[in-house]
């Protein structure tokens, strides 16, 4: 089968940091779905590791986010068939996604939304099962213990931040603030529902109170935590919850004590990587998911389509990823 490899840890402007190969396809264990891809979405968490995890010369496959037809099922498999048609975010201890044939664990897939197509599909689910376990699981927020607070999104144009703040405003009664710094981000963000925006350049808890708002009850940081961590401590209210998905540099959190701070730390990985008694969870959510989209109540976060899947597309992928650039999700489409 093709796919798209790297083994060693280069600069996504070299041609040999991410390359076209052939590869066995697999065959499905008992609770896999052998799936044929078509399309793959590129995350943060894909450069991250083409850039700092040893592959011990190995040739690993990249990608976490896709769409596609399942050809083949494991023994165990009762929810799916050959035919269907599939999105999931995989597993980070796994081969990933960027290949023409791809294993995923059926507890974490399920069926995609009919109303999308493949393109507009693979740019959702690992950035709606980020920011629905932030929203639902470590906040444990729900419509009925959101009246009067309100919610700092950081970051929120990304990917996550573009789902998580549909979910904020469909599933809570939060008062959302996203930040941007650009133009285009601004309106991004708005378009997708924050009742205020403020710039995450600039000293954000004089901007909210400006706005109004001097003190939000929740803040969810999704870039650069270390670089705004003074800054949240200013503007989050005593007693009240942060969560990142970021890896800051180090960061000293003894002053969350004096307002009885908690932390939260989220990794869409964890439920997979650990084979947790609630794996099927991610199942559960995504089907939720595809059918709030399937209602009209959330939207593709699809920005960028770089066309066919292959390594060149790819790396001019990745390369806008780490240029910080991006806004909503991009993603490539058959092989």
């Amino acid at each position: 089968m093709k796919a798209i490899v790297y083994n060693q840890n280069l600069p996504a402007t070299d041609p040999l940091s991410l390359y076209d190969t052939e590869l066995p396809t697999p065959t499905p264990g008992e609770n896999d779905l052998l799936v044929a891809v078509q399309a793959v979405s590129v995350n943060p968490v894909d450069t991250k590791i083409r850039r700092n995890a040893d592959t011990q010369g190995q040739q690993r496959v990249l990608g976490w986010d896709a769409a596609g037809i399942v050809v083949a099922v494991g023994s165990a498999v009762t929810a799916f068939k050959a035919g269907d048609e599939v999105w999931y975010a995989g597993a980070i201890d796994k081969p990933g996604s960027n290949s023409e044939f791809h294993l995923v664990d059926q507890r974490i897939a399920s069926h995609k939304p009919k109303s999308l197509n493949f393109t507009e599909a693979a740019a959702l689910p690992l950035t709606a099962i980020t920011a629905w376990e932030l929203l639902f699981d470590r906040f444990e927020l729900n419509e009925h213990n959101t009246k009067d607070k309100s919610l700092l999104v950081i970051g929120a144009a990304g990917g996550v931040g573009s789902v998580l703040l549909q979910l904020a405003k469909q599933k809570t009664q939060l008062k959302v603030i996203g930040t941007a710094s650009r133009p285009e981000t601004f309106e991004w963000v708005k378009t997708l529902g924050a009742d205020l925006v403020v710039d995450h350049k600039k000293p954000m808890a004089a901007q909210l109170k400006t706005l109004g708002l001097p003190e939000v009850d929740y803040v969810i940081s999704l870039t650069h935590t270390a670089q705004h961590f003074n800054d949240i401590l200013e503007l989050i209210k005593p007693q009240g919850k942060l969560a990142l998905i970021d890896d800051p540099e180090p960061i000293d959190i003894r002053p969350m004590k004096r307002k009885s701070l908690s932390l939260h730390w989220e990794l869409m990985f964890t439920r997979s990587l650990y084979q947790t008694e609630d794996m099927i969870a991610q199942q559960q959510l995504l089907q939720q998911v595809a059918d709030m989209v399937d209602a009209g109540q959330l939207k593709t976060t699809l920005n960028s389509d770089f066309g066919k899947i292959n390594a060149e597309n790819l790396r001019k992928a990745h390369q806008l990823i780490e240029s910080q650039q991006a806004i909503g999700k991009l993603v490539l489409t058959s092989f």
